[in-house]
């Protein structure tokens, strides 16, 4: 959603949604990754859906693939808890995407750092 509005309100789901995922959904489900962050909300100008991008960081590949499926079964959940928050005619119908920057950034820094380590060997 674009202008200040649209600014405004992604920032304030961001804000509400990681604080239901760590508080009321881990409460619910221990099995919860340790690290949870809420990227980004992305949110349709008509207030119908909202994209929102989350980064899970945990060693173990499996465990964080079930979290994150855990956090899309209860999208009606975390729905329902950013109602009694938000205070919104509707809250928009949250669709929860998998984002692997921060993996992917680990990568390069690793790629950029075996790169000059061998150059420093070469020297």
């Amino acid at each position: 959603m674009k202008g200040l509005r649209g600014e405004r309100l992604g920032g304030e789901f961001q804000k509400e949604i990681s604080s239901i995922i760590s508080n009321k959904l881990r409460n619910k489900y221990s099995s919860l990754s340790a690290i949870i962050s809420v990227i980004e909300a992305d949110i349709a100008p008509d207030l119908k859906s909202a994209k929102i991008y989350i980064s899970i960081y945990d060693t173990n590949e499996e465990k964080k693939l079930q979290s994150f499926e855990i956090i899309k079964q209860n999208a009606g959940y975390i729905r329902h808890e950013l109602s009694k928050v938000m205070h919104l005619r509707t809250v928009p119908e949250l669709r929860f995407i998998l984002d692997g920057s921060m993996e992917y950034g680990t990568k390069i820094d690793k790629l950029i750092h075996q790169i000059s380590q061998e150059f420093k060997d070469e020297e």
